[in-house]
């Protein structure tokens, strides 16, 4: 069972930049898709970047232009680069993986996640 860590989290002023960092204790040539999500207080976690192991990456519309999911299998990592930093991006930010292949139109859906890790907040406010 691959266990997800995250870190990078922190309070940045509006407009700032941010990238987080997820490091898987397993592989992850056997993960199909890696994803970011994120759940503010009082809302349902939502994705917001994934990144299958052939490349296809999909984002939020919310977080389109802004955020930019990679991932180095050879180092087991994953990462979000999130630029143009807004108060309403504060919230507990999540990794996640899928083993196995999803149909695109779901790519972005939480329940399409086999598990996820323990998170690290990430605050946005002057």
């Amino acid at each position: 069972q691959v266990q997800l860590v995250e870190s990078g989290g922190g309070l940045v002023q509006p407009g700032g930049s941010l990238t987080l960092s997820c490091a898987a204790s397993g592989s992850l040539s056997s993960i199909y898709a890696m994803g970011w999500g994120r759940q503010a207080p009082g809302e349902h976690r939502r994705t917001v970047a994934s990144m299958t192991s052939d490349g296809v990456t999909y984002v939020a519309d919310s977080v389109k232009g802004r955020f930019t999911i990679s991932r180095d299998n050879a180092k087991n990592m994953v990462y979000l680069e999130m630029n143009s930093l807004k108060p309403e991006d504060t919230a507990i930010y999540y990794c996640a993986k899928r083993v196995y292949r999803f149909e695109p139109v779901t790519a972005l859906l939480v329940s399409e996640y086999d598990s996820w890790g323990q998170g690290t907040q990430v605050t946005v406010s002057s």
